[in-house]
């Protein structure tokens, strides 16, 4: 049986085919960028090419907006949106909504004109960076969950700072899906309470990887996290337009979390020095006003014993007592308050920690130990006590949810 259509039904027909297709609604197509026109409405019309064949693309105004000037002639690249029938014309199109370069040549360009734009509208400049906290307590950590990024963030802080509470915000960080899963996990920062600071890193490979973070939505999205935000992507010799745009950057995922978190004994140190050097300060303080009181009272006799005031003898013997007493009412005041400071800092010594069962562990080349990561079975460590020492070999290794050491 011949199924009769006109023109037009036939053509709504084919139409209404496409539209149905799944495939057909979502989809990315790798291709040579054959021509590219801007139209004075704002639309872009181009080609990509395969092997054997073309396909017709149009970019309307509201999407063209956020492609740079940089598709050439030859440029491998890749297309997202949906397949169209045009009527007018009865042939199908692509509906683009994103244009990604892929080759070497177009992403340089790419990621140049984008820096350039984004550096006249300010987006990098130093005025807008944030200082990290000194002492953060809770971080998120954007990267994918089973790179060796992530892992590398958390031995170097549960060795500097295991005070510091890390939330893992997963994301991808690979791949043409990987800006908009970045995007969407820098938005989730927003609803961590109490976050102080956030990483985004991600470990090394080659350049095309990093690509996803010379993406502009990358870009604007690190400029517009709520708390301040630390990269380490990649090598010593990348810099992508996320690091620019970061309040931090460092070279790698180690080092983002090295200047993140504070080394902990060197903190102990310091409240160490500050405890001597305020001990010292309120011993030279009250040491001065016992030398003054001191000069004081013997004026005060020097002048009792003259011939005139000794007429008025039981005036001054009374005022003498009151200033004994007044006397030593600010010198116990102060012995008090000498007393309280020491007390304080006293309870931060690690002698005082080790006082209460602590015990403080050391490889035998006296190497402190701080992590579980740091011995292996079999080695032989040395556990100081506050009485003495002992000699242990490890035989054994428990994993401990790091939450539960907080």
């Amino acid at each position: 049986m011949i199924v009769e259509f006109d023109v037009d039904q036939l053509t709504g027909y084919i139409r209404d085919l496409l539209e149905q297709d799944a495939n057909l609604r979502n989809l990315r197509v790798i291709g040579e960028l054959f021509d590219f026109k801007v139209h004075s409405s704002g639309h872009v019309y181009f080609t990509i090419l395969g092997k054997e064949s073309r396909l017709n693309c149009v970019l309307f105004k509201s999407d063209a907006r956020d492609v740079p000037k940089w598709p050439q002639k030859g440029d491998l690249v890749a297309v997202e949106g949906r397949i169209g029938l045009y009527p007018p014309r009865g042939a199908y199109q692509l509906y683009a909504r994103r244009l990604v370069p892929i080759g070497q040549g177009a992403i340089a360009r790419a990621k140049e004109e984008l820096r350039l734009r984004l550096e006249k509208e300010g987006l990098f400049d130093i005025r807008l960076k944030r200082p990290i906290p000194k002492l953060p307590l809770k971080a998120a950590v954007i990267t994918s969950p089973t790179g060796a990024a992530v892992k590398d963030v958390i031995k170097v802080s549960s060795v500097r700072f295991p005070q510091c509470e890390l939330i893992i915000v997963p994301c991808l960080v690979q791949g043409l899906d990987a800006p908009k899963s970045i995007v969407n996990a820098l938005r989730k920062v927003q609803y961590i309470d109490g976050l102080d600071v956030a990483l985004l890193v991600r470990g090394g490979g080659s350049r095309d990887d990093l690509s996803p973070f010379d993406d502009e939505a990358v870009v604007r999205a690190v400029r517009l996290c709520p708390v301040p935000i630390v990269t380490g992507l990649g090598h010593d010799i990348d810099l992508t337009l996320a690091d620019l745009a970061a309040d931090l950057h460092a070279p790698t995922p180690s080092a983002a979390a090295e200047r993140t978190f504070p080394d902990r004994f060197a903190l102990l140190h310091s409240l160490e020095n500050l405890k001597s050097a305020m001990t010292r300060g309120v011993k030279t303080r009250l040491n001065e006003r016992t030398s003054r009181l001191e000069h004081i009272f013997c004026y005060i006799q020097n002048i009792v014993n003259d011939k005139y005031l000794w007429r008025n003898r039981s005036l001054l013997e009374s005022l003498s007592r009151e200033l004994a007493k007044n006397t030593q009412r600010k010198v116990e005041s102060h012995k008090l308050s000498l007393a309280r400071a020491v007390d304080g800092l006293d309870g931060a010594s690690p002698l005082k920690i080790l006082s209460k069962g602590f015990a403080y562990c050391r490889d035998e080349e006296k190497n402190k130990i701080s992590s579980a990561l740091q011995v292996t079975l079999g080695e032989n460590i040395v556990v100081q006590f506050i009485d003495g020492d002992i000699k242990a070999c490890v035989t054994d290794k428990v994993p401990v949810d790091r939450r539960l050491l907080d």
